[in-house]
This record gives structure tokens, C-alpha cells and sequence, in this order.
């Protein structure tokens, strides 16, 4: 395409006929050619007519390769929202939110990256070797945090019922608040979705 545009305005600046730089006016350029000599006329009516079938096929395949992309988009999202359901504590309507969202998880290095995006790593004030943790930052996606907070309370609430066991979630409930349990488990799901 490129290079019909290139072709027409090139021949048209022969006959000192000179416009803007850009696809978009070509046909302002076509127009202008109407007022040429009839010989010259016939010329840039086949280099319009190229341009213009030129520009719809153009147009078509990038309206098929859009609906395919739309379409395995869409196919990815519901397989990674299927597997974030399997993690106890997260429903449809959080994976839902998460798959809709999060980039793509091969621009985060780890899990701790995903849940820096999310909001759900501590603020660090460290200095001179002296590591001190904050609260969570709280930057990130403040409707995924608040459901995935609700999750890991459920789960925890659930797990408490349940009586005395071996798992992390009961050991850590023998030591620690339910509420503390819940976000500690809240701030570690990218690691046990296996998402990165």
C-alpha cells in the first residue's frame, strides 16, 4: 500500500499537485487528479482504484486477525479463570476479575511481583542493612485485594471449623489472629495459583 501512495504522490507532484504527508490523504491527492489532462487522467484512476482495493483488503484481514485475537484472548482468559477456581478461596467472580485485569504474567519475574501489582507486599523502610517492613503498600487493584481478602477469610473461617490438623493454614492459626492468617494468605496466592 505504501508504495501506491508513494506512486501517486510522487506522479501527482510531477504535475505540481503537493499535499499532506499520510495515508488519510490520498483521496484529497485522488480528488485534485481529477482536474489533470485526460491522459494523465486515466493513469491515476487505476492508481486510485489500486489504492482503494488495496485499503479494504487491508482493512478485512486486519478485522480477522482482530476477531481471532479477540477470540484466544477470550478462549486464555476463561482456561486461567478456570484455574484460579481450583484455589480454595477464590470464586468465579474473583478469577473473573483477576483473568480481565492482570497483564500478561510473563512481564512479572515472580509471584511476589505479581502481588507487589495487586497491592498486597509490604511497604519496605529498610536502610543501612536494617530490613523493616511496613503495612501492605495498597497501590495496586483495590477491587481484586478487597476480594481476594474476602476469599482468604473465608478460608480461614472455613479451615477453623474444620478442627485440628497438620496444614500451614491451621499452624499458623494456633499462632496468629484469623484476620493476620487471612491476609498472610491473601498476600501468598500468586504463589499457590502457580500463575508465575
Amino acid at each position: 500500500m505504501t508504495q501506491v501512495v508513494n506512486a501517486i504522490r510522487s506522479h501527482l507532484a510531477e504535475f505540481g499537485i503537493v499535499g499532506p504527508v499520510g495515508v488519510r490523504n490520498v483521496d484529497r491527492l485522488l480528488e485534485a487528479a481529477a482536474e489533470l489532462p485526460p491522459q494523465a487522467g486515466d493513469a491515476f484512476d487505476l492508481l486510485g482504484r489500486q489504492f482503494h482495493e488495496t485499503r479494504d483488503r487491508v482493512a478485512e484481514i486486519t478485522r480477522k486477525i482482530e476477531t481471532a485475537r479477540k477470540i484466544e484472548t477470550a478462549r486464555r482468559q476463561v482456561a486461567s479463570a478456570r484455574r484460579l477456581t481450583t484455589i480454595p478461596g477464590v470464586g468465579v467472580r474473583t478469577a473473573g476479575a483477576i483473568t480481565a485485569t492482570t497483564p500478561d504474567v510473563s512481564q512479572f519475574h515472580s509471584a511476589r511481583d505479581d502481588a507487589a501489582w495487586v497491592g498486597l507486599t509490604p511497604k519496605q523502610h529498610s536502610s543501612g542493612g536494617r530490613e523493616r517492613m511496613g503495612g501492605i503498600s495498597r497501590m495496586g487493584d483495590r477491587y481484586i485485594r478487597r476480594l481476594l481478602c474476602l476469599g482468604a477469610l473465608a478460608r480461614t473461617r472455613t479451615r477453623r471449623r474444620l478442627g485440628e490438623g497438620d496444614d500451614w493454614i491451621w499452624q499458623m492459626l494456633e499462632r496468629k489472629p484469623a484476620k493476620v492468617v487471612a491476609i498472610d494468605l491473601r498476600r501468598r496466592w500468586p504463589e499457590r495459583s502457580g500463575r508465575c
